[in-house]
């Protein structure tokens, strides 16, 4: 199964004890992980520092590697996500932001986000 992730996914580690990878395989067994491009320069702009947010972005950055990286058009790392999502051969995407979950679902991409305390789920649209 091929999930698209976004930032804030690279991100949950840190910010919401969630082993993501452990999750997917749980939900969906085999899984083929990628990110856009954007959402790389992304968390690498958001690791400079000694924040938790940095911190977090940092091992997203590292967690990133075990991703395939996919070129995107759209700058804006979410919108690069959205468009990543509705190319043919991505069944997911895996985003906590809640904008981003409804734009996936209207465009027909079922979203799997926390649920619980370290817990994925998959809404479908």
């Amino acid at each position: 199964m091929t999930v698209v992730l976004d930032t804030n996914a690279l991100m949950m580690p840190v910010e919401c004890d969630v082993r993501v990878f452990e999750e997917l395989q749980r939900l969906l067994g085999s899984v083929d992980p990628i990110v856009p491009a954007q959402v790389l320069a992304e968390l690498e702009s958001l690791s400079g520092g000694a924040s938790e947010e940095a911190t977090a972005a940092s091992v997203g950055l590292d967690l990133a590697d075990r991703c395939r990286m996919v070129e995107a058009a759209p700058d804006y790392a979410d919108d690069a996500v959205l468009a990543v999502a509705q190319r043919e051969g991505v069944e997911y995407a895996l985003t906590n932001d809640r904008p981003l979950q409804e734009r996936l679902l209207a465009a027909g991409v079922p979203v799997i986000s926390l649920r619980g305390e370290h817990k994925l789920a998959i809404t479908h649209p």
